[in-house]
């Protein structure tokens, strides 16, 4: 049973506040609070007598139903500390003192100039093969991190990998007590070196929290929807040259407590862990849980610039509604983020409205294919811009020019494929020579 909060608050929409150092901004609400008997100064750290949840899908207020949030903002919730529940966090929630400050954002974006590079990347995004790896994960009994099915959706992403030209590694973890694996697929980039790195993540194990590790988990939102999107977006990748490296990673042990991320980060070496760029991660990215398609985009402040150019991207190559959190929590971008790598979880916006998460009952039957779509079309065009074109390679001689009679020309050149090449230029066709770096003179 809720009982009443030792502060006097008052929720009201953000649009009427300027915010201060005495409220918490959350998407189109804000709370402000003044503790009772005094005003909070602007130097307080803390909301005495508030408290902020952090839940993955509805786990803190299913876990406790009698708790009667004074904001519900989803995956936030704004509480009483008279209801504060006797663990301060699990692997599915957090709790811990409102700060003063902004928690979460709807930003005022503009759409950029549309890029006909990127617009054509975009158009070769494949409905049809992210709709059938999403179909085939979810199709297993479970991807419980320990069963022998997760070994079957690895040795599956690893073939799809292979198939796409990526180099392909399966790193042991440790998961409590007994093994899994990480899945790891490499592409170098085209430009030269030192090129910079670009990670797309996702976890692909599933749960049945309340049926245990042999119950079924077919795990189609979470997370068949992002292990999905990762193939995908490796597929786009690799239709075309980039200047930077990228790589591809499918977790294990996320649902057990972000072991395959947390080992992954720990074992980077120095060299390795600065070259990244971004790292991007999808976690529930395929069902829709509000009237208008929205997405979160949630990161700290060594991400703040990878979230504006996502929402950048949305607001310019989608209808999505974005909001923001530099609130990172119970996802494979956390360890990232704790060691100072500029990483991002993309997830659906109102997640705490999907109560079929960690059950049997995450299926196929409520994924909404369109905005699975708009939020790879977002990930795709931030990508674009993270990985870079690669500069122009122009073709340049591969030795003298030959001159078998008056007004013709014989041209060895080696080409941007490095393969040498060759061609006869006469009076009409010197546009061509031009074309390939030549000057005439």
């Amino acid at each position: 049973m809720t009982t009443p909060s030792p502060v006097r608050y008052l929720v009201v929409p953000t649009v009427n506040v300027a915010t201060g150092a005495d409220s918490a901004r959350f998407g189109e609400q804000t709370i402000l609070w003044v503790p009772a008997g005094e005003r909070l100064g602007r130097a307080s750290r803390t909301a005495p007598g508030l408290l902020v949840v952090t839940q993955v899908g509805r786990t803190f207020q299913d876990e406790h139903p009698d708790v009667t949030p004074l904001l519900d903002h989803g995956r936030q919730l704004v509480i009483s500390a008279a209801d504060k529940p006797r663990r301060k966090s699990t692997q599915c929630w957090r709790v811990e003192p409102l700060r003063p400050g902004l928690i979460v954002d709807v930003p005022a974006v503009s759409a950029a100039r549309v890029d006909p590079a990127v617009a054509s990347l975009l158009s070769q995004l494949s409905p049809t093969s992210y709709q059938a790896d999403l179909t085939w994960f979810a199709s297993l009994p479970t991807r419980h991190s320990l069963s022998t099915s997760f070994t079957t959706a690895v040795d599956f992403a690893t073939a799809r990998m292979v198939a796409l030209g990526y180099s392909v590694t399966r790193t042991p973890i440790t998961v409590g007590a007994s093994h899994s694996e990480n899945l790891i697929g490499d592409r170098p980039g085209a430009g030269p070196e030192p090129r910079g790195l670009v990670v797309i993540t996702a976890h692909l194990d599933s749960i049945n929290l309340a049926g245990g590790p042999s119950a079924n988990a077919p795990g189609a939102d979470d997370n068949a929807s992002g292990s999905a999107g990762v193939l995908e977006l490796g597929r786009l990748i690799a239709s075309r040259p980039w200047q930077h490296d990228v790589r591809l990673i499918l977790f294990g042990g996320e649902e057990e407590g972000l072991f395959g991320s947390k080992q992954y980060v720990a074992a980077l070496p120095a060299a390795e862990r600065a070259r990244i760029r971004a790292v991007l991660n999808m976690d529930m990215i395929a069902t829709s849980n509000t009237a208008i398609p929205t997405v979160l985009l949630e990161g700290a402040t060594v991400s703040s610039q990878q979230i504006a150019d996502l929402a950048t991207a949305a607001a310019t190559y989608t209808g999505l509604k974005v909001e923001t959190s530099l609130n990172p929590f119970a996802s494979d971008h956390v360890p990232f983020i704790n060691a100072a790598i500029p990483a991002v979880l993309t997830i659906e916006g109102a997640d705490s409205a999907n109560g079929h998460i960690h059950s049997a009952n995450d299926t196929l039957n409520f994924i909404d294919w369109s905005l699975a779509a708009e939020i790879l079309r977002m990930n795709a065009a931030a990508l674009a811009g993270w990985l870079g074109a690669p500069a122009a390679v122009r073709p340049r001689p591969a030795g003298s020019v030959v001159s078998w009679g008056p007004g013709r020309l014989d041209v060895f050149v080696v080409g941007a494929d490095r393969a040498l090449h060759h061609k006869s230029f006469d009076g009409e066709n010197w546009s061509d020579f031009e074309a390939l770096g030549g000057v005439l003179g």
